[in-house]
């Protein structure tokens, strides 16, 4: 396990928008990436869904039908996946590659994101809880969480909703995680505001620093991804050394930008044992408390 002194981060405000073809999408991702790589961070987070943008590529029998999206999208995974890998390696930069439906059997999808390394290894988180909306597009819940080995650290990845669970991101903070990624996909401004919520009480109740990328923009020849809204944030507790105000980047509502911030994961881990409060330690006072590590497989990615 390496631990590193200091992180640099980028959350994409990533605007779904309507290639005509694959190679138009392709030249948007690349163009995103170098983007991201020229500010120096170290793992570029791309949100929630953004793969279903591949579908207006396809044509309207696609795209304007949500089976069809959804079938279309998981086939294009290796490939999409694949891409990524290649522009991690170009770019020496880790890639959360943005979600979308994988395949699980006859009919069967779950919401899936791919943590893939400059060096091609691809770590796979599914979305654990099912929002309304995927349960009525029949997205099953993943059931295995995961805390990703890295070279920048232990890395976990709550999936938007997964986000405004506590115990979900606190088994992983027990396995070890000191990064959480939240990729997300909101349609309103409330729902921007829970996910921003719950990763800041994420990073408040473990002591970490949490990365959220949202879906911006209207994308209306969608029936999944019609509106998007959010902003993209950094957040860490509010605690003096690191942040006053638990905010180390906060991005402009709906526009499509780069969100970067330098996370000191020195000083967070400081404040475990030595903060103006204890939250990570002092979990275990709380009635019912019990202990959730074992609930993690540990994935080593090179």
């Amino acid at each position: 396990m390496s631990q590193r002194q200091t992180l640099k981060v980028a959350a994409a405000q990533y605007p779904i928008d309507q290639p005509a073809t694959l190679d138009a999408w392709r030249d948007k991702i690349v163009r995103w990436v170098a983007d991201g790589a020229a500010t120096g961070a170290e793992v570029l987070v791309f949100p929630e869904y953004a793969a279903i943008e591949q579908a207006a590529a396809l044509g309207e029998k696609v795209y304007g039908d949500l089976d069809a999206t959804l079938q279309a999208v998981a086939e294009l995974e290796g490939d999409r996946v694949a891409l990524h890998q290649d522009l991690a390696a170009k770019h020496r930069v880790h890639i959360l590659v943005g979600s979308g439906p994988s395949r699980k059997g006859e009919g069967r999808y779950v919401n899936a994101a791919q943590l893939v390394t400059p060096k091609g290894s691809v770590g796979i988180q599914e979305k654990l809880i099912m929002t309304p909306f995927e349960t009525d597009w029949g997205i099953s819940a993943g059931s295995q969480l995961r805390v990703f080995d890295t070279v920048l650290g232990l890395v976990g990845i709550n999936i938007c909703y997964d986000s405004e669970f506590p115990l979900i991101a606190r088994a992983m903070a027990e396995a070890g995680a000191e990064l959480l990624l939240v990729p997300s996909c909101t349609e309103r401004v409330s729902g921007y505001h829970r996910v921003r919520t719950g990763s800041r009480a994420r990073a408040l109740e473990n002591q970490i620093a949490t990365v959220v990328s949202p879906t911006v923009g209207d994308a209306l020849w969608s029936p999944a991804v019609d509106r998007n809204t959010g902003a993209a944030g950094v957040y860490v507790p509010s605690e003096q050394t690191v942040s006053d105000t638990g905010i180390l980047a906060q991005g402009e509502l709906n526009t499509a930008q780069w969100v970067t911030a330098d996370v000191d994961m020195a000083r967070l881990r400081h404040l475990r044992t030595s903060g103006e409060m204890r939250n990570y330690i002092d979990w275990a006072n709380q009635l019912g408390a019990s202990k959730l590590a074992d609930k993690v497989e540990i994935v080593t990615l090179e």
